[in-house]
Order: structure tokens, then C-alpha cells, then sequence
């Protein structure tokens, strides 16, 4: 039964529920015809006039507003901040090829892994790499109920309402067969021509345009205030789909016809490619379409098209092993260095960066490029006043390719590299083995010590808000914070500062109770992000999560020897070095206890483990092994939330052996350790 001859004032509840779900599937049903078909069946009138209905009656009845409501797509009320969302399964970020030979060796890297012969196929889908930014949309029931960015790829942050005015997002999925439970992951970007529109606009009222359709499109899903983000005609095009129950997908191509069925829009310029030629292929044909489409792309990506296969890759850091992102030509365009200026970072790394008469390269103004260090400039004999080309690594990062000799003017001198910190005068070291050149003033240099303060309190450390570079610096110079320590006690001592911080430049009570709110937010936070925010040399994001996996506890971390570092898959011998001279150094071992005093630290917990026989357990492998790559029996330990180490001990819970095992098999059983063969491995974790 259909109300719509009953005015809306004078429906019944129960009538205005009836009426509510019977308009929104018509809605929906209508806006998957004209945005996804591009077959409009009504006029836009009388769409209007169906929407306006709905709209009348939800006003009518807030309570009754239903989650599929086609009025979420025109926003709603600014929200006070967005809610962190921890991703069921990691959001990863794929690595670069840049030349054909890194395609070959992208194919060839996953036959060794996975013990082929040369003659393997592998068919790939090419897909064309959007340049917008990754989301990843729940479906329960059919029902649009949550949508988070990547984040650092283990948590986003919650962006649902955002979302849901993105007309390319269905608020319920299309289709006869609706899985009951379903994460989709896509990309959301702004057309060149919503770009240009939205630029005008900003323009006009007085606002900075934004540099390129990515960053408005950043910037529009990260507005508070949902009814504008409704204003920036978002797309979205899905690339990825996991049903969290009984999926029947075999393949990446399988994925696309999928979502397609759901009312996802897919790119149409996909291809499955049996071998790189046909790879390099499409590649080209991608290439000569990029300047006529209607969306920015930057690349073209290759997916091992078996999902079965996908899974046996797995990941390496933060990259899967089964894809790889095939990025176009930068472009390049010639200017002059004006000044080169050497710039410490907060590890005391010396890094000269070279500032640039402005010039455009694929889009974007370039005034500066990092010169990398002392070896990189004498190589190419780079100097101040040369005229130079550059170009964006990656469509991103600038970088200077090479000098235009010709050009250079007469009087010209090599660039000498300083020998005393400038900044703090500090000598300049350089160790053994390594390009980089420190300053070794530590935390009595003012550039290293605010450097570091920043990164502690970063988004992927510590992530506290509302202590931005200004204020870090003041409060250095203030002498209110010198170490990351100092920041958890500054509430306590603040009664007793002259003046007080809410007297300060910059700062009332209101802000400085925000301040302490925010600090105490994070007085428990996980033993991964602890590592990382210390800001030890070499020890990145994936490094500081793989030894929290392992050690469990930063006292363990600080008693571990350089050997036992070492055994971790991805941890060098300079990387083990830099840790433990970092532990040595009695200050930093002090900042550490002055931060254990006043911070609760929690066990990481890896978003990959799995709770299994060997879920916390220490495998060795030793031997030659014949059905699997030493690679993937890595790799495969690590997913059941094993640690894989290099040498038998006492603490070794498990030896996998193959053939020729040698030596460490020996002890092994003189040990008295459970001793399994390849087979046995491979039969318990099927």
C-alpha cells in the first residue's frame, strides 16, 4: 500500500515507518540508475519531489530516520572530532615499480617465494591507480554502517557520515544475493572538473584552491561538517571485497564482477594479463588514455588475480607481495638553485636541501628538493646558482635529477659540506660503514630536540593533540619541555611556573585543559608505538611493531642482546646496532624510566595474529625445504602469530627440518625440542 496521497502532517507512525522504507529503496534504486548505470528512469523533478517527501516525513519523525535514509547524503551536523577505528584486517600500502625490469622482477620475486618453475604463469589484473585516497566501507545486512580511512593501515578514523554523501557509495547494496557481512575497500578522488569548480569557489571567497584534486578530496573527507563534504561531489571507485562469511570469490577478477553486482563502481579500464608483456601492455595503453580521463591517475597496479595465491604471499612490512603499483614517467621541468641549506633532523642526520626558483612539475609549484647528503651532491656536483632539472619521484617527493652544465656560471665553487652541527656547533661524526653524517649534540641541540619532541607526539607515536611545531619549540625555548618525559609532568609543575602556562602567549585555560586532556588520554598506549616514538635511528613503524611482537615488554627490548635482534625477519645487523647503542646511552635509558613512571604500557597485538598451536611460539627452520620457499615457511610462521627465529636455543618451542639439516638439527634433539618435518608443518597449519 502506498501513502503518498496522504499529506505528510497527517500520517500515522506506523504509515510514516511503512512510507520511510518504501522511499528509500526507491532512492536508492534511482540513484544506482543514474550514478552507476547512467540510465535515469524519473525526471530530475520528480526525484526531487520523491526526496523532499522523504525528507518532510523524517522531520516529522526523527526517530524513525532509517540508516539507508537517502538525506545522509546531504550531510549533518558538524561532528566534534572523528573516532579512531582499529581495521579488522590491515589496510596496506603497495610498493613502487618505476621501470620494466622492476615489473620482471616483481613477477620473478613472487616465483621464488612461492617455489615455481621460470615457466609459471601468473595472470595479473592491471587496474589504473587512482590518485585519491583508500576507505574502507562495512556492510552488514546489506546496510552501509561504518566507512574509516586507512590511517596508518592498523587504525583510520571514522568518517561514516562523510561517506555517505559520496553518491558512488550505495547506503544499501544492490543485487539478488547480499552477503550478510561485507568490508569493501576503495578509492575515493574528485574529478578534474569538480576540482576546478571547487577551486573557483574557494577563489572567490577568498580561500587557498587546493593544489591538486587529491588534496581537496583529503581535504573534504576530513571536513567536520558532513553538509559540506555533501558539496564537494566526492566519487568512489571499489577495488577491493572480503566477505566475512563463506566468500566464494577465486579471484581478483571474480572481486570486480562482484562489486559491480553490489552497485560498486568499478574502473572499466581493467585487464588480466598473463605474462609482463601483456602487463607492460595495458601499462601503455593506461599511459596514453591518462590526459583524456575524467579522474587523476598516477599508475597502473598489478594484482595476482588468485586469491589463493594472494593469500600464500602475504605481506612484507607494510606491503603485500602480491601487488605492486607500476608508476608513470614523473614529469620533469628545469630551474635554478637558489640557496643550499643544511637542515638537522631529529636523529642528527645532516640533510642538504636545495631551495629552488618556484617552478610547476605535473601540476604542483616545487620551491625546494631534498639533496640527500654529502656523497649525493658531490656525485652529481651540484652547487649553488646551477640550473638544474627536477622532478616528482613518484608524482610526490621533488628531487633534483642532474645539472645542466652548460648552464653553470662561471663563477662557481663546490659546495662544502659543514663539519660542526649549525645549529648548535656540535661536530659533525659520520660512522663507519654509513653515508649519513650526525650532529652528536643529542638532545643539547635545539633542532634534534624539538625534532624529536615532534615526532613523539606524531600521529603514528604517541598521537597528542593539539601540540603543534610552535608550541613545541616555545615550550623548548621555555625551558618547560626538553624531553619527551617532560611532557607527562608538565601538569603537575605547572602550579608552580612563573608564569603559568595559561599566562603564556598563545595559550588560556581553556586550551591548556584541553593540553592535559589530551596528555592523559595517552598515558596507556601499546609497546609498538612506545618504540616508535622514541625515534631511535632506523627503527621506522613495521621494525618497532615486529619487536614488540617479539619481546612483549620494553624491559625485555632493553636486556635483548645484538643476536637475538638480529633473528627478527627484516633486522639487520646496522638496524640491531643503532637499537642497542641507542639502549647504551645512559640519558636515553633515563627518558625511558622517567616515561615507564608515568605511562602504562600495553602488549601489542598484531592485527594479522591468529590464535593457533604456534601463536606466541619460536620456530627455526634449518635444512633445505622442497615444497616451500624458505620465504613463504616464514612468512606462513608469522601469520600464525609465530616468531621466527635463526638459531636453536633452550627458548626454541619448535624446529622445521628439511633436508641436509646439519648441525642445528643435532642440537635440537640434544635439546630435547619437538622436531617437526617440512610435511608435518605444511599438514598442521591446512
Amino acid at each position: 500500500m502506498t501513502y503518498l496521497a496522504i499529506a505528510v502532517e497527517n500520517l500515522t507512525r506506523e504509515q510514516a515507518t511503512e512510507e520511510l522504507s518504501r522511499l528509500s529503496k526507491e532512492l536508492a534504486q534511482h540513484d544506482h540508475n543514474y550514478y552507476h548505470l547512467a540510465a535515469p528512469e524519473i525526471s530530475d523533478a520528480m526525484y526531487d519531489a520523491i526526496f523532499q517527501r522523504n525528507l518532510a516525513i523524517e522531520r516529522r519523525f526523527p526517530d524513525l530516520r532509517r540508516i539507508d535514509s537517502p538525506t545522509h547524503r546531504i550531510g549533518a551536523a558538524p561532528s566534534p572530532e572523528f573516532e579512531k577505528v582499529k581495521h579488522r584486517k590491515a589496510m596496506l600500502s603497495l610498493d613502487n615499480a618505476f621501470s620494466e625490469e622492476d615489473v620482471y622482477d616483481f613477477i620473478a620475486r613472487i616465483k621464488r617465494f612461492l617455489k615455481c618453475q621460470e615457466d609459471t604463469i601468473i595472470p595479473c589484473m592491471a587496474e589504473p591507480k587512482i590518485d585519491g585516497l583508500s576507505a574502507t566501507l562495512h556492510y552488514q545486512k546489506g546496510q552501509f554502517i561504518l566507512g574509516a580511512t586507512r590511517g596508518d593501515g592498523q587504525e583510520g578514523e571514522n568518517i561514516t557520515q562523510n561517506l555517505r554523501t559520496v553518491r558512488d557509495i550505495p547506503l544499501v547494496l544492490q543485487g539478488d544475493i547480499i552477503p550478510e557481512n561485507v568490508e569493501i575497500r576503495g578509492e575515493v578522488y574528485m574529478s578534474k572538473a569538480d576540482f576546478e569548480t571547487v577551486n573557483e569557489i574557494r577563489i572567490a571567497s577568498g580561500e587557498t584552491p587546493f593544489a591538486n584534486p587529491r588534496n581537496a578530496a583529503a581535504g573534504s573527507l576530513r571536513l567536520l561538517d558532513s553538509s559540506i563534504t555533501a558539496k564537494r561531489s566526492l566519487r568512489f571507485f571499489a577495488y577491493g571485497y572480503e566477505c566475512l562469511s563463506n566468500q566464494t570469490e577465486q579471484s581478483q577478477e571474480d572481486i570486480l564482477v562482484s562489486l559491480n553486482r553490489l552497485g560498486f563502481k568499478v574502473s572499466p579500464l581493467v585487464a588480466l594479463c598473463t605474462d609482463v608483456t601483456t602487463m607492460l601492455k595495458h601499462y601503455s595503453f593506461i599511459e596514453s588514455q591518462r590526459s583524456d580521463l575524467p579522474y587523476e591517475i598516477d599508475g597502473v597496479v598489478y594484482k595476482v588475480n588468485d586469491l589463493a595465491l594472494q593469500a600464500r604471499l602475504g605481506a612484507v612490512g607494510r606491503s603485500p607481495r602480491h601487488s605492486i603499483a607500476h608508476k608513470f614517467s614523473a614529469e620533469q621541468a628545469e630551474t635554478i638553485i637558489e640557496v643550499i641549506e643544511v637542515q638537522v633532523g631529529r636523529t642528527g642526520v645532516l640533510t642538504p636541501v636545495a631551495y629552488l626558483r618556484p617552478v610547476v612539475v605535473g601540476g604542483v609549484t616545487v620551491s625546494r628538493a631534498s639533496l640527500h647528503n654529502d656523497d649525493e651532491i658531490r656525485r652529481k656536483d651540484i652547487r649553488v646558482g646551477d640550473t638544474v632539472i627536477v622532478q616528482r619521484a613518484g608524482d610526490v617527493i621533488p628531487q633534483v635529477i642532474n645539472v645542466v652544465l652548460s648552464k653553470r656560471p662561471e663563477i662557481s665553487t663546490p659546495f662544502v659540506f659543514p663539519q660542526a652541527c649549525p645549529i648548535c656547533t656540535s661536530p659533525v661524526i659520520q660512522q663507519e660503514g654509513q653515508v649519513a653524517r650526525r650532529c652528536s649534540g643529542g638532545f643539547s641541540c635545539i633542532a634534534q630536540a624539538v625534532e624529536r619532541l615532534r615526532h613523539f607526539v606524531s600521529r603514528d607515536a604517541f598521537d597528542i593533540d593539539g601540540l603543534g611545531d610552535r608550541h613545541l619549540q616555545n615550550f623548548f625555548t621555555w625551558g618547560l619541555v626538553r624531553t619527551p618525559y617532560d611532557l607527562f609532568t608538565l601538569e603537575a609543575r605547572n602550579s608552580t611556573i612563573l608564569p603559568p602556562l595559561e599566562a603564556r602567549e598563545g595559550w588560556g585555560k581553556k586550551a591548556v585543559s584541553n593540553l592535559f586532556d589530551a596528555l592523559n588520554k595517552r598515558r596507556k598506549i601499546t609497546l609498538d608505538r612506545l618504540i616508535f616514538g622514541l625515534g631511535i635511528p632506523q627503527i621506522g613503524q613495521v621494525t618497532a611493531r615486529t619487536l614488540a611482537h617479539r619481546f612483549k615488554n620494553m624491559e625485555s627490548l632493553l636486556n635483548a642482546k645484538a643476536h637475538e635482534i638480529c633473528s627478527l625477519e627484516g633486522v639487520g645487523e646496522n638496524m640491531a646496532a643503532d637499537l642497542t647503542q641507542f639502549f647504551e646511552i645512559p640519558d636515553n635509558r633515563l627518558l625511558i624510566n622517567g616515561i615507564l613512571e608515568h605511562v602504562q604500557i600495553e602488549e601489542y597485538i598484531a592485527a594479522a595474529a591468529v590464535d593457533s598451536l604456534f601463536s606466541g611460539k619460536t620456530v627455526v627452520f634449518t635444512g633445505s625445504l622442497e615444497k616451500l620457499s624458505r620465504a613463504e615457511a616464514k612468512a606462513q610462521a608469522e601469520r600464525l602469530g609465530a616468531h621466527v627465529g635463526s638459531s636453536i636455543s633452550k627458548k626454541t618451542d619448535f624446529v622445521i627440518v628439511g633436508t641436509d639439516a646439519g648441525k642445528k638439527l643435532t642440537q635440537a634433539k640434544e635439546l630435547g625440542l619437538e622436531i617437526l618435518s617440512e610435511e608435518q608443518w605444511i599438514q598442521m597449519n591446512q
